[in-house]
């Protein structure tokens, strides 16, 4: 395998190397779900599904988990202020990101686990570390891991220890007295004792007390739950890199796992700069998107930047990814219509013929889109000049290589996700025939001068969204692009 990727935790780009050839597993740190998804979070998850789709396109057997966080202090304080049991609240939100997740074409994990569905695994890892002299008891229900017991904490973010800001868990709030003492501010909580007013239901026994996950614990008994002790990439923004995965790093190697041997982070989606969130009153929710952007325009705004860049959101953003969006989804489309039925491009064609070497070297540069999209770009072109020259062979040739590429930034405007009735030819083949006789109808119509009808065919075939150009060489037909908004301007 070719393929280069930038390890967070060795700060450089190395060749990827899977712990096992042939098989890779990847686990992605999943949404919180205490309120539904704006783009901020479905970047990370669109970012990791171009990995996916790109090692599989290698031949690579891909495991991959996105767990679901779905308790939190968050989720707890959220759902107590809409008057919401708190399971009902993380599993509206989590019903949310699953239906964003779909509208964007982005490919379900191999598995997609709770963690409240992980509480024994979670319990085993807390005694592991407990016995191994790297987390302590600090009261009845709160456990928190020692970070002066590992010394290679603070690897995966260059840190110091004694530079590091204390870890929150446990810290009182203004006017509390501390109910924990920890043995040092920075110690993180691996288990934590429920708090006055909390549901009964967001509690757990254990050998420690009754109590609830700490977050970071949750993610490292999952991975080793569905991936081993050992995988090949752990994923997430860039923004969970401190504390959140090096305290995962941590545990999980205090344990004895080898845990991941490589951390990819993806950029930000910002608004002038700033990362986009909730707290910053920026955030733009998928579902209120999507009530006037294609899908597929959506997608390729959040999949043309190279992952670990930031993502600058303004007003252009969306316009320039609908303009190059309708370029390439027309050519696929007038592309199809010259080849005809009898000669179209199968899935397997596009899921399996070979990709411009130029794309392949972008793809394995640390997944460098940008770079892969300009390739997509070379041979649009190609494409379009064998449209306008009737070369109908190297139609046929550039629409493969088109289609394939695009195949694997989930973006291919003939598959089934943004294409309708997608590569099934018999769809297309119904059509053709149908709107042949419509035509045929017309032009008999016209023959015998008689006009009405004629008319009335073609705006029966335009109410439908069917085209119809008279021209020199004869009728061609199209189908209508998807009609435009006030806020596309």
């Amino acid at each position: 395998m070719s393929l280069r990727l930038y390890d967070t935790a060795t700060r450089r780009v190395r060749d990827f190397v899977p712990v096992r050839p042939g098989s890779v597993g990847i686990y992605l740190c999943g949404a919180t779900v205490q309120s539904p998804p704006h783009i901020g979070h479905v970047r990370s998850s669109i970012a990791f599904d171009v990995l996916v789709r790109w090692l599989r396109r290698a031949g690579n057997d891909v495991t991959y988990v996105r767990n679901v966080t779905d308790i939190d202090d968050k989720i707890l304080a959220k759902a107590d202020q809409a008057g919401r049991p708190w399971w009902a609240w993380a599993l509206e939100n989590e019903r949310a990101f699953t239906a964003a997740y779909d509208a964007l074409g982005v490919l379900p994990p191999t598995y997609e686990p709770r963690a409240t569905g992980h509480v024994p695994a979670m319990v085993d890892l807390m005694e592991t570390l407990v016995e191994r002299g790297h987390a302590y008891v600090a009261g009845d229900g709160d456990v928190f891991f020692d970070v002066r017991s590992y010394p290679e904490y603070g690897a995966l973010t260059n840190q110091r220890l004694d530079d590091m800001v204390p870890a929150p868990d446990g810290a009182p709030t203004d006017g509390e007295v501390p109910t924990v003492v920890k043995k040092d501010p920075r110690d993180f909580a691996l288990w934590k004792a429920p708090k006055p007013g909390e549901p009964g239901t967001a509690s757990w026994a254990t050998p420690f007390g009754r109590g609830r996950p700490g977050w970071h614990l949750e993610c490292s008994a999952m991975a080793q739950r569905y991936l081993g002790d050992t995988f090949d990439i752990h994923g997430g923004g860039l923004d969970l890199r401190f504390p959140h995965h090096e305290n995962e790093q941590a545990q999980s190697r205090a344990a004895g796992l080898g845990f991941a041997q490589f951390w990819l982070h993806n950029g930000w989606v910002t608004q002038g700069g700033a990362k986009m969130s909730k707290s910053l009153g920026n955030g733009l929710l998928v579902s209120v998107l999507l009530e006037t952007v294609r899908p597929a325009v959506l997608r390729y705004a959040l999949t043309s930047v190279q992952y670990r860049s930031m993502l600058e959101w303004t007003p252009d953003t969306l316009g320039e990814a609908e303009s190059t969006w309708d370029r390439l989804a027309g050519f696929v489309e007038r592309a199809a219509e010259r080849l005809g039925p009898g000669a179209a491009v199968t899935p397997d064609e596009v899921a399996t013929g070979e990709l411009p070497a130029d794309f392949v070297t972008a793809m394995d540069d640390d997944l460098n889109v940008p770079a892969a999209l300009a390739v997509v770009h070379e041979h649009l072109r190609a494409g379009n000049s064998a449209l306008a020259a009737r070369d109908t062979p190297a139609v046929r040739t550039e629409l493969v290589a088109v289609r394939g590429m695009l195949d694997v930034l989930g973006l291919d405007p003939g598959g089934p996700q943004w294409g309708g009735h997608g590569t099934d030819s018999r769809y297309a083949e119904a059509l053709d025939a149908l709107v042949a006789a419509e035509l045929a109808a017309r032009a008999d119509a016209r023959a015998a001068r008689d006009f009405a009808t004629s008319d009335a065919i073609r705006d029966r075939l335009a109410a439908a969204g069917v085209v119809v150009e008279d021209s020199a060489t004869g009728v061609r037909w199209s189908l209508a692009a998807p009609p435009r908004t006030e806020d596309d301007d």
